[in-house]
């Protein structure tokens, strides 16, 4: 069997919930398995290993008032408008941000919604990986900035907690 279509086979696996997979061509056999993962809450729509990450808010200019820093954003989701005031949450890596673990899925947080230090706020995808951004404070989200499928770049403002 051609490495090309053995590694098709484990990106498959790898794609699905399968657990194992057994293929036959002529005389040759091919049999995948993988060691099963005891995630205490799996995400559906993610496969990959989630990693935790904790981002430490720097002091930074970020506090002061901007002054079209923010229309510049690709998103435009922010543009042109200020940050509110509170704690923002940044992201720590660059990636594609998720607002819900599937796309069916209500949002992990919604503006006006309390959240305490450690609730997932959302998930960053880095190289097929699915990296949950938890929150860093208590509080009540006062603004979510970013737009779900969309990209986001390292220390871009996510969430405002105030």
């Amino acid at each position: 069997m051609d490495l090309r279509k053995i590694k098709k086979l484990i990106d498959l696996l790898e794609e699905s919930n399968l657990t194992e997979l057994e293929i036959k061509e002529g005389e040759e056999t091919i049999r995948l398995s993988r060691a099963s993962r005891s995630a205490p809450a799996p995400i559906p729509q993610a496969p990959a290993p989630v990693t935790h990450v904790h981002v430490e808010q720097r002091p930074s200019a970020s506090h002061a008032p901007s002054h079209g820093a923010s229309s510049s954003s690709e998103s435009g989701h922010s543009s042109g408008r200020e940050l509110p005031d509170g704690h923002v949450m940044r992201a720590p890596m660059v990636g594609t941000y998720y607002a819900s673990p599937s796309p069916d899925a209500p949002p992990f947080v919604k503006v006006g919604q309390q959240v305490k230090a450690g609730d997932v706020m959302g998930i960053i995808e880095a190289m097929k990986m699915f990296n949950q951004i938890e929150a860093e404070v208590s509080g009540t989200v006062t603004a979510v900035l970013a737009a779900s499928g969309h990209p986001v770049e390292f220390d871009e403002p996510l969430f405002v907690i105030s």
